[in-house]
């Protein structure tokens, strides 16, 4: 299975980027995983309502090129499904059984996702009711995705 994450912004600071390396490292054992960073917009220190927007179009326009044509897009948002870790499991692996091998995840960046950014998606997930910093998610996402691929596969990690 090839897993591709779209996630706006980069990781900045060091504990990040080494959390995700290691689930990364992890995951390797299960699928073939990238992840792919698009710029978040600058917006003013104050933006308004059609500022956001704005910059939400572009950064969804940066998203959208990058997914391919039968790919299965699962999209993260708040107002999304939610679902147990082993419910994210089953769904992964009801879609690798159904012949989906190429799973395409967005993460949006401070504001989120713009409409345009939702290609059909098959899913759009939530994590929680909660905001997290896009950050975070992108760790939360290799974790449960990870943890997922040891549930399908029997391991010890999710107990």
């Amino acid at each position: 299975m090839h897993i591709r994450i779209i996630a706006v912004g980069k990781l900045k600071e060091r504990f990040w980027r080494e959390a995700a390396q290691e689930y990364l490292k992890r995951l390797g054992a299960f699928a073939s995983v990238e992840i792919i960073e698009v710029a978040e917009e600058k917006l003013s220190e104050n933006p308004q309502p059609a500022e956001i927007e704005t910059s939400l179009k572009k950064e969804a326009a940066r998203i959208v090129r990058l997914i391919p044509d039968k790919a299965t897009v699962i999209s993260l948002a708040i107002k999304g499904q939610s679902f147990s870790s082993k419910d994210l499991a089953g769904y992964i692996e009801k879609l690798r059984l159904g012949g989906s091998s190429y799973l395409v995840f967005m993460i949006g960046g401070s504001y989120g996702l713009a409409e345009e950014a939702y290609p059909k998606p098959e899913l759009v997930l939530s994590f929680s009711a909660m905001t997290f910093p896009h950050q975070m998610m992108r760790v939360v996402l290799l974790e449960q995705l990870y943890r997922s691929f040891q549930i399908i596969n029997k391991g010890k990690y999710h107990k």
